[in-house]
């Protein structure tokens, strides 16, 4: 199965958890393998430390959806056009008011809104789209 999800390094732990069930999710440093089902995953391209200026329109040109929980890349100028200019496509998850954003909750938003984020697999980026227990909403989306 080929790739289609990268998950962001800020989210490593649940990383480490999708890939033993999902063989189309990588992250930075995955040597490839086979999680559970025994389907093959190939090494990622991305290692750990590279910066997002590398690693983002690397990921843009795979055609691949970054999944993060960096809430602040829709708002800092810089990263919000790298994202535009790669052509990048994101899911930021977002925890519900007052809860912090453990393994836990993390699991619980991408299983409870899977079907929903493979459902924008296909939409061409640039986009963010943010990932809650509840809904998936565009924060960012192709200029018209």
């Amino acid at each position: 199965m080929a790739i289609r999800f990268y998950v962001d390094a800020d989210l490593l732990g649940l990383a480490h958890l999708l890939v033993q069930v999902r063989a189309d999710v990588t992250y930075a440093g995955d040597p490839g393998g086979t999680g559970i089902d025994k389907r093959p995953r190939d090494p990622s391209p991305v290692q750990p430390g590279d910066l997002d200026t590398e690693w983002i329109p690397r990921i843009a040109q795979q055609n691949w959806v970054v999944i993060t929980k960096d809430r602040h890349m829709a708002s800092r100028p810089w990263e919000r056009d790298l994202i535009v200019d790669a052509g990048a496509r994101h899911i930021r998850l977002q925890p519900s008011p007052g809860e912090k954003m453990r393994k836990w909750n993390q699991l619980e938003i991408v299983v409870g809104q899977w079907r929903a984020i493979e459902r924008l697999v296909d939409e061409p980026g640039p986009w963010i789209y943010v990932a809650t227990r509840t809904q998936v909403r565009a924060e960012l989306t192709p200029p018209a």
